[in-house]
């Protein structure tokens, strides 16, 4: 481990769920609550499917990814019974249940069929709300409720403050994701192409694609414009000049979400991206428990106006920039979100556990966090740079043209863009840097 064991504070993670989980259900007025993991979905008018990736709701509870069919029943007072999923079958090899200190926290049947794991429930589910993925079978089951969205807002807006084990698990798997995205910036300056960075990437963290958090981002030059940009380029172009590469590591369920800008041998854009580093480190500063995420978001637009005409991009003042959205025209995205069980975790602008949405700024529409700071939240910090046609275009036409220097932006945009990206726990004081953390230990 980098820093903590999780497996040393999962039982006060499995108390912290279990009573959120309790209370949640007195609210809602239910007897019970049962998960289930999730079975991996079919490829039409074929045999095979597509990767197996657990419910987040059934992976706070059980960290284990491979437990397709599985379910897990709590009900407040006891202790809750993990279903453990393991047919009998020659095609495939089934996962055994762990010998692991975390299973000593269930009741545990092992059943090899869907009608094992209703024997091994309560005879009664009337009051019983299942959330999951519903099939057929689950109509007869004399369920209360599914996915009731009373209760699912109570349980969703609670994910956001993490326990000490959930915070465990994302310190490791930052630890895992700078050790790849070390191994992809010596793969780009290298020479290498989109793919084979991405294959050192996944070596690096030794992690098969389908185990990543998300389908990593690796773009070279004009690339890293396209923000979800999602090809792997078997050639490396020519000249090679930039590496934009958005990738994180998992452990035991949990994600982190890293992004770096990297420049080959071009002194001007490698200035602008240790500018933005810097601008990206000075909004982490600010994160503290108490502070608006959307006067971060508005803060971040402020100081990339500044960085723009500093680099020569803008003709005006920042201020003007901000007003006129100039700026948002090179940065189109919010400047983070909550991160846990899922990259974009669930949660981020609901106004309460009873639901309800807080809203996003005026003008700013991709912001996936409106919350105010807590101690135990996560979340990334990645401001952005980009030269993307789809909203430079216009530009020329309207009536901000003169503002723009477009030889500068011309010279940039075959680098594509700038994005830096962290990962940060709000403490009671302010924050931890998990990604930074992560990567000074390589050094």
């Amino acid at each position: 481990m980098s820093q903590d064991d999780p497996a040393a504070s999962f039982p006060a993670h499995l108390r912290d769920i279990s009573g959120r989980t309790a209370a949640a259900l007195a609210a809602c007025r239910y007897d019970g609550l049962l998960l289930q993991a999730g079975e991996p979905p079919g490829l039409f008018l074929d045999d095979q499917h597509y990767p197996f990736h657990a419910h987040p709701p059934f992976k706070a509870w059980v960290p284990h990814a491979d437990v397709a069919g599985s379910f897990v029943y709590f009900e407040p007072g006891r202790k809750p019974r993990l279903v453990f999923h393991k047919p009998d079958d020659y095609w495939h090899q089934n996962a055994d249940l762990p010998s692991e200190p975390w299973v000593e926290a269930f009741d545990v049947a092992v059943v090899g069929s869907q009608a094992a794991a209703r024997a091994a429930l309560p005879a009664s589910l009337a009051r019983v709300a299942y959330v999951g993925q519903p099939f057929p079978e689950l109509l007869s089951w004399g369920l209360g409720a599914l996915n009731p969205e009373h209760l699912r807002h109570r349980l969703d807006y609670e994910r956001a403050r993490k326990t000490p084990w959930e915070v465990a698990c994302l310190r490791e798997a930052n630890a895992i994701g700078a050790r790849g995205h070390r191994a992809a910036e010596a793969a780009f300056r290298a020479g290498g192409s989109e793919f084979d960075i991405h294959q050192a990437f996944l070596a690096a963290c030794g992690q098969r694609e389908q185990e990543l958090p998300y389908n990593a981002i690796v773009a070279l030059n004009e690339a890293g414009a396209t923000l979800h940009y999602q090809h792997l380029r078997r050639r490396a172009p020519g000249p090679l000049r930039s590496l934009l590469i958005d990738a994180g590591a998992s452990w035991r369920g949990y994600g982190s979400d890293i992004t770096r800008t990297w420049s080959h041998a071009d002194p001007d854009f490698a200035a602008l991206v240790a500018a933005m580093d810097r601008l990206q480190q000075g909004l982490c500063a600010e994160v503290r428990p108490g502070v608006d995420w959307r006067a971060i978001h508005l803060l971040a637009v402020e100081r990339i106006a500044v960085l723009l005409v500093e680099a020569g991009l803008l003709r005006c003042t920042p201020a003007a920039a901000v007003e006129s959205g100039l700026a948002a025209r090179f940065f189109p995205h919010g400047i983070g979100h909550l991160l846990g069980l899922q990259v974009h975790d669930v949660g981020g602008t609901q106004a309460g556990p009873d639901g309800g949405e807080i809203p996003r700024p005026p003008g700013h529409p991709a912001l996936r966090l409106t919350r105010v700071l807590e101690p135990g939240f996560v979340v990334t910090m990645e401001p952005g740079v980009y030269f993307i046609d789809a909203l430079l275009a216009p530009l020329r036409q309207g009536p901000d043209a003169a503002r723009v220097d477009w030889s500068r932006v011309e010279a940039l945009k075959p680098f594509g863009g700038i994005r830096i990206e962290d990962d940060l726990v709000v403490t009671p004081n302010g924050c931890d840097n998990l990604t930074r953390a992560a990567f000074a230990t390589l050094q």
